[in-house]
Parts: C-alpha cells; structure tokens; sequence
C-alpha cells in the first residue's frame, strides 16, 4: 500500500505541475503573469501540514533545494501557487494553498490559518463541515461536498430495495460527519442503520475483532464502509482471514475506484458498488509529461527518488532517501542502471485511464488562473471588491484573490466548472461496479452516475443489466422485515428501527394497492374489497329477483292463490242458485274472493327491483287490499250474528243491515285504511333505497319512510282481524249449519299466527329476505282465509252435491 499511495500523490503532484507548465505556455490566460509553486509532503499528518503551512503564509521556507535555486535565479516565474501533498510553495509569503487531500487534515489548517484569509483549495477533502463558509470562509474544493454524495448513497440503497444496511466508518471528522448525512437523507427513502460502528485510524486486533463480530452478528448483507484504502486493506484482510464472504459492499467516494485493493482481495470486493469523482477522460500532453522522468534528473527529490527505486527495485547513487522504511534487502539492491523508463513498466503513477483526483487537482490550479485572469481584467460578476477598486495581479493580498476565486466560472477540457455560494462545485459522481473479467483482473465500469443539478427524482440514473453482483445473479436481499404486500399495512413494532415491521391485513371495508402501505383507505360506499383487499370492486347488488329461485317459486304461488280464488269465484257464480251459495251471502263472498285474487297479486309487487313508483304502490295496495278483505269477513261475520238475533220474536235487526249497509259497511272499514295510506304518502312516502351498510352488497329495498305510518297500516289491519275474531268467536256456535262463524274463527286464528310470527321475523332479517318474509306473510295468510272459508263449501258443491239442498241448510 505504501508504494501505492506514493504513486498516487506523485501522480498529483505532477498533474499540478504540468497544469502550471500548460498555464505558463498559453498565450491566452496570464499572458503577462507566470506561475510559479513549490511543493511540500505532508505526510497526510496533521503537526507535519502545519508546519508546512505555517513556513509557507510566512515566507519562510524551511530549506531551499539547489533546483529551487537555479529556477529563482532563472526569474523566468513568480511563485503564485503552494500545496500540501500534492501542492506548490513560493519562497515569498504564499497568497494560496492547494492542499490538503484529507478532510482532517484540510480542517486542522483552516482552523490555523483562518486570520490570514488564505484561500485553501483541496481537491479531494469531501467532509461537509468544511461547507460552512462562516467557520471556514477561505475554503473552496474541485471535489464535491460529501452531502451529495450522501444523497447519491441514500437513493442507491433504496433503489435496490436495501433497507436494513450496516454502517461503518473510521474515527474522523470525514467519516462522522458523512454517517450522520446518511442516516438523515436514508430516513427518508426508510432506510435503517442495522448497526453503526467507527473503528480507529490504526486498526489493532481488538478494533478487528470488535469490528467482524458487530458484522458478523447483524443481519444486514450490505455494508456502507466509510473510510480510505489503508483502512480498508486492514479489514480486508482479517476478513479474508476469517472467510467472511458473501457480503455487498457500497464503498465511499474514498476508496470506490482503489485498483490496488482489487490484486489482494478481488473475491471479497466483486460487486462492489461506490460512486467515484467525474473522470476526465484525457488530459491531453499528461501521461508523455509523467513518463518524461529520467534517472539522472531525480536524484534531489525525495519523492522521486522513493519511487524510482521503488519501482525499478534498484538503489539510485545519491539519493536522498533516510531508506528507514525501505526494508532490511534495501543494501543488497542492484544500483540502477540508468536506463530505466517508465513507458516500460505498469505503474499507478503513469495509468492515467481514472483520471479523478487527478482531474480535480488539474481543475484547481486552473481555478486560481482564471481568478487572476478576472483580477487582471478587472472583472467581477457579482459586484466590485469590497473598498470598490480592482486588484492589482502583481501586488495583491490573499483575500483579494479569494474574491475572485469565489466567482470563478470557466471551462475545463469541455466541463463547466462553477461553484455554489459555500464553495463547493456542482456534484457528479459516476456509479461504479467492481467486475472481475474472465483473466482474473479488475475492471470498474460505471453503471451508472448522479447529477445533482438534475431535477428531482432523476438525478440518479442506473443500468442495471450491466451489474455483476457478489454471489448471485441479480440484488441480495438486506431488510429487516419483509415488504407488506398489497392488502395489507406496516405496522411499527415499538421501541425498533422503522424498517423493523409487521404486516397486518387491512380491516373490513379497507384496501390497499401498494407495496408497505402505511395505511389503508376505506373502499366507498358503493364499492367493497375483493378477496385480496388490493382493490375496491363494485358491490353485488341485492333485491329480490323474479330471476332467482325463490323469486321464482314466490312469483308462481302468488299466481297460483289468485288463480285458484278466481276458479272459487267461477265456481260459485256457477252455483250462485244452489241453497249453500245462497245461504252464505253470496255478494259478500264474491267480494271476498275478489279481495283475496287482489291479496296474491299485491305478492307481485314485492318482487324486482325497487323503484320509487313501485314503493308508493306496495305497501298502500298491501294495506288497502287486507283491509278489503278484513272488512268483508267482519261484514259476513256480523251478518251472521243479526240473522240469528231476526229468528227471535220481535227482532227486526236485519233490516238495519240489509245488503247496502254490509257493502256500506265494507267501505267504510276500508276508508279508514285509506285515509292512513294516503295521509303516510303526503306526508313521508315509502321510497327506494341503496343500502350500503352491508358488507360486500348494495340492498336495494324500499324504505317505509315514516316507520309510524307502516305500523299504523299494520295496526288497523290487526284491530279488524281483532273485531272480526271476537265476533266470530261469539257466532261460532250457532246452530244451523250456513253458520260461517267458525271458518272465520279458524281462519283468523291462522292469520294471528301469521303476522305475529311475522314482526320479529321481519326485524331481524335484511335485504331481499325481508321482502321474502312479507311476501310470505301476505301469501300464507292469504292462503288460510281462502282454504278456511271456502275449501268446506267447495268440498260440498264438488263432491257431495247431495248435502246442497236447502233441506240441510236448515237442519239442526
């Protein structure tokens, strides 16, 4: 990792130098201004990059190299630019830093050097606290804030339905401050933590230990890791150690496109998914400017001295290297030849095909070129500097320069730089996967990428038919409860994480057609839950049918009751002369069975579909139909009782209830109902109905409207029935035998029976079955006033013709 990291910084180092060399070159940016740099290592040590800093804002640079001397001698630059890491210096006080890479490191000098206003220009410190202009307003970056990348992770997770994911990171501000943006952007898209653990810079066994055992005991199969390559080398390989396989990785932008890792541990980091920086594509003249390095021209550096012996595994004459970490066989190396070149050998440092930091180092130096190029036109695009003069190039203090840089805007190999107001560029990451090609060898390939200054909902845009995943063909599976189907809602389980979930069923009347539905929506009134509860289906309309079977057999014994009372009445019109008929009030008997047709008929409008028209016709023609036939027995019954009051001597009732008054009689005891009805019509008529109180049926029935006027139909039709039993009663031991009384008697009896049975029977029923007991009712007790009354006699005149004589009538 060592030779790594040296190559990387190298590398970075050099871009700078060849963006200042391009810059010193072109005739059209700084044509009178030369830049100028030097550079210093700071170890990526907080102590190291102070003192560092410190020598360069004070003009005093600790040492100066004899190729340091021969260029000032030169005068051919002004040194403009210093960095840290991978940065220039001047030997004069320094108006701006590039530097450093760490977060930590970048904080740790924004703190020291905050009272000079030197701008710091990092080109791959991501922590979001540094966007805090008020605690650091000299900062500025080519590498996006860490707040977008959070974004980019919370809806990556999401996308593949990954809600239950460990979180780790080492103990820094970079790592702390990027878990806390994740977990708040994951809340959102119902992401968990399944754990969070920080481990320390310098893994010891116990932190290993410490780290596999809370990744081990969890559940969760994707592990966000927020660190950089050293610390990921150290837990790869306790892993490997362990066979701890199987896991999906999600790297941070720090370590997504670290080559290196992939030579030790491919078969743990296969599938690996991390976003990565914005990769320049080519930086045209870098990779000739990198591999221009001879042997003979590095022998002062430090930096290039490490690294060509590294490389080569040979020992330079004169190098300044102390070798203290170069290994016991360092003496035994072979002297380099001096032949060496570095277009022969695979490096790190010469690969320029991930171009990423390095892009943002490039795009640094040209970020302080063009502010010194808007200096010297005088330019600002938001308003002149603050004591409303322009700076002068030459002679210009730091923050003046800062002014400038704040409010740069310019191109970079094709790419709009700009800056928001906290100093941050607009965020592009690509979407990388870690695939391993059929030679055994690493290939990243982008999958995908996220722009933040797309519109919302289509900033992260992924193929996801290009990705190799760790074990299988497609996502693992990482939730902490299964998602809620349709039909069914999340219910929290108190005290765990809000991916932590049972389902519960919806509840009657309610659905729901989405996957982990947090509530469920009650269907409307015309629509009921199919079996799955995900949709709302019409409900089945109800009414009693002349379709259905009991409609049907309803329809067909209504029918038949009026058939057979007009086949009674045919056949007593045909026997009206014979002395059974006549004895019997043959006018008050073809009423009644005229009545009764009409009883069985008005059965009929019980049946279909309700309508209003229909309503107001069913229950008055019920009423008015029974009061008829009430009326006439009532009639026959009173008849019977003054005829035998006329046989005593002296009486001479019957002319008081003579054949005008018995029909008198019937209307008047009909008026009555009539009365009711129509008063019940005027003033709360009985209308249809959709009845949507039921379950998974719309009941259309016909309500009474006024329950009072409904019982008062009722009612009267029980006080004639009551009269008319009552005198029946009374009559039924009369002597001869054209005595009706007790056929009466019976015949009420059966009809008491009836409608008693009736009112309960109807309170608890619902919907057509209701209907069916009142068509009932009417029928059965329409049926016994029929059978009881008239059966007997038709018995007489069919079969026993030999009892109708008046003979009989009159017997004893």
């Amino acid at each position: 990792m060592y030779k790594y990291f040296s190559s990387r910084a190298l590398r970075w180092m050099q871009t700078m130098t060849f963006a200042i060399k391009e810059i010193n070159q072109r005739s059209d940016l700084l044509p009178e201004l030369k830049l100028g740099f030097h550079i210093r290592d700071s170890c990526d040590d907080i102590p190291v990059s102070l003192r560092a800093s410190l020598l360069l804002v004070n003009g005093q640079p600790e040492t100066v190299t004899r190729a340091e001397r021969v260029n000032r001698d030169k005068g051919q630059e002004k040194n403009i630019i210093s960095t840290l890491g991978c940065a220039a210096v001047q030997s004069a006080v320094s108006p701006v830093i590039i530097g450093d890479a760490a977060s930590g490191v970048s904080t740790a000098l924004l703190r020291s050097l905050g009272s000079f206003d030197i701008p710091l220009v990092s080109y791959f410190a991501s922590c979001s606290c540094l966007s805090n202009q008020r605690d650091f307003p000299a900062f500025m970056r080519t590498m996006p804030s860490d707040a977008f990348q959070m974004r980019a992770l919370a809806q990556l997770v999401s996308y593949f339905g990954w809600t239950w994911v460990g979180v780790i990171g080492v103990e820094s501000d970079y790592a702390r401050f990027a878990i806390k943006l994740f977990l708040q952007e994951s809340e959102q898209y119902g992401v968990c933590a399944a754990y969070t653990h920080f481990y320390p810079v310098v893994l010891t066994q116990q932190a290993l230990d410490e780290l596999l055992d809370v990744i081990q005991l969890a559940s969760s199969k994707v592990i966000i890791n927020f660190c950089g390559e050293s610390e990921m080398n150290g837990i790869l390989r306790e892993m490997g150690r362990k066979n701890i396989t199987g896991l999906q990785w999600v790297a941070s932008e720090a370590w997504s496109s670290a080559k290196s890792l992939w030579e030790e541990f491919g078969d743990l980091l296969k599938g690996t998914l991390g976003f990565a920086i914005r990769r320049a594509d080519d930086i045209p003249g870098l990779r000739q400017h990198l591999t221009s390095i001879r042997p003979y021209t590095i022998h002062q550096s430090a930096f290039f001295a490490e690294f060509w012996e590294e490389l080569f595994n040979c020992r330079l004459n004169g190098s300044v290297n102390g070798h203290s970490h170069m290994g016991d066989n360092y003496l035994e190396r072979l002297p380099c030849e001096g032949t060496e070149v570095l277009n022969d050998v695979y490096s790190a440092y010469s690969d320029v095909t991930q171009l990423r930091v390095s892009y943002n180092v490039y795009k640094a130096v040209y970020l302080v070129a063009h502010a010194l190029q808007d200096m010297s036109n005088c330019i600002d695009r938001q308003g002149p500097l603050p004591n409303g003069t322009c700076a002068d190039p030459k002679n210009f203090k730091p923050w003046q320069l800062l002014h400038y840089m704040k409010r740069a805007n310019f191109s970079a190999l094709g790419e709009k730089v700009i800056f928001d107001q906290n100093g941050d560029p607009i965020a592009y990451y690509d979407l990388m996967n870690w695939q391993r090609m059929p030679d055994g060898s690493l290939n990243l390939v982008k999958v995908g990428f996220y722009d933040a200054s797309s519109p919302a909902g289509r900033s992260l845009v992924i193929n996801d038919s290009v990705i190799q995943w760790p074990v299988e063909k497609e996502a693992s599976r990482s939730v902490c409860s299964n998602s809620c189907p349709p039909g069914s809602r999340i219910a929290r389980r108190k005290g765990e994480p809000i991916c932590c979930f049972d389902c519960v069923p919806c509840t009657e009347g309610e659905v729901s057609n989405t996957t982990d539905s947090l509530e469920c929506s009650r269907c409307s009134e015309n629509t009921w839950p199919n079996e799955d509860r995900d949709l709302c289906i019409p409900k089945t309309i109800e009414y009693l049918s002349y379709n259905e079977l009991m409609g049907i057999i309803l329809c067909v014994v209504s029918v038949l009751g009026a058939c057979i009372s007009l086949s009674i009445l045919a056949i007593f019109f045909t026997y009206k002369d014979t002395p059974l008929i006549r004895a019997n009030n043959m006018e008050l008997s073809f009423l009644l069975l005229v009545f009764l047709a009409v009883c069985f008929l008005v059965g009929l409008l019980f049946i279909g579909e309700p309508t209003d028209w229909l309503c107001h016709i069913r229950y008055p023609a019920f009423g008015i139909s029974f009061a008829l036939c009430i009326s006439c027995l009532l009639a026959k019954t009173v008849v019977v009782l003054m005829a035998f009051r006329s046989t005593l001597p002296g009486s001479n009732v019957m002319k008081w209830f003579g054949p005008n008054q018995q029909r008198s009689s019937v209307l008047l005891g009909t008026a009555v109902q009539v009365i009711i009805c129509v008063i019940w019509l005027l003033t709360s008529p009985p209308h249809a109905n959709n009845n949507t109180d039921h379950t998974a049926t719309i009941i259309i029935e016909c309500v009474t409207g006024s329950e009072v006027g409904f019982w008062c139909v009722l009612g009267y039709i029980g006080i004639l029935a009551c009269i008319c039993f009552l005198m029946a009663f009374l009559a039924r031991k009369l002597p001869d035998n054209f005595n009706e009384a007790t056929f009466i008697t019976f015949s009420m009896l059966i009809f008491f029976a009836v409608w008693i049975t009736f009112i309960p029977v109807y309170l608890s029923t619902a919907g057509k079955y209701t209907v069916a007991v009142h068509i009932f009712a009417i029928l059965a007790s329409a049926y016994g006033l029929l059978f009881c009354i008239f059966a007997p006699k038709c018995y007489v005149i069919i079969l026993k013709p030999e009892k109708n004589s008046k003979k009989n009538m009159i017997q004893k």
